[in-house]
């Protein structure tokens, strides 16, 4: 149903984040401990990064850590999909833009409203909102200001905006390849 559709596209728009963006982002500045380095932390934060009391003592820390390393990498994972949303097809990269800087502090995590804002601008959608789960019902605020109702054909168009997206991330990395390892005239 459409709330299936909506939690993959949200889940599609935070992975770019955290399991793309990120990984790329650490290795072009720090080489491969930089990405070891990030990936352990992420991995932490998704294997005991929870609020309950057994995993809170070293869950907490390795959520803030986590926090902190996707600082950057969330804010450009909404931008390459505003930037993406050009090239897709019934994109609107300027309702993008203007969505993921108004809605992205409404999400429960301080990174992944960025890329979460940026996807739903970007198809119209309205992303996260109430939800139920198995005992409870999470009450969070939608982002976005378009259709709540995500289909399966939404889920495709998210799709080829992440892949969009992807490309654009392997841009910025070649341009920073091309500086870095240019090779000086007559050298």
């Amino acid at each position: 149903g459409p709330g299936v559709a909506r939690a993959a596209i949200e889940s599609a728009a935070e992975n770019f984040g955290d399991g793309v963006v990120a990984p790329v982002f650490y290795y072009v500045l720090f080489g491969a401990p930089g990405l070891f380095i990030y990936k352990a932390v992420n991995t932490m934060d998704s294997m005991i990064g929870h609020r309950t009391p057994k995993y809170r003592a070293f869950g907490m820390t390795a959520a803030r850590l986590d926090d902190v390393l996707n600082l950057i990498p969330a804010r450009l994972s909404g931008l390459f999909i505003c930037i993406g949303a050009v090239f897709a097809p019934g994109g609107r990269p300027w309702q993008a833009v203007k969505t993921m800087l108004r809605d992205a502090g409404k999400h429960r995590s301080m990174n992944a409203g960025w890329p979460e804002g940026a996807m739903a601008g970007a198809l119209d959608l309205a992303l996260a909102g109430p939800r139920r789960y198995a005992h409870e019902i999470a009450r969070d605020p939608w982002i976005g200001d378009g259709r709540a109702q995500a289909t399966a054909q939404d889920i495709g168009r998210a799709l080829y905006l992440y892949a969009v997206a992807c490309l654009i991330n392997a841009g910025w990395v070649a341009a920073v390849a091309v500086v870095r390892f240019a090779v000086p005239a007559g050298g």
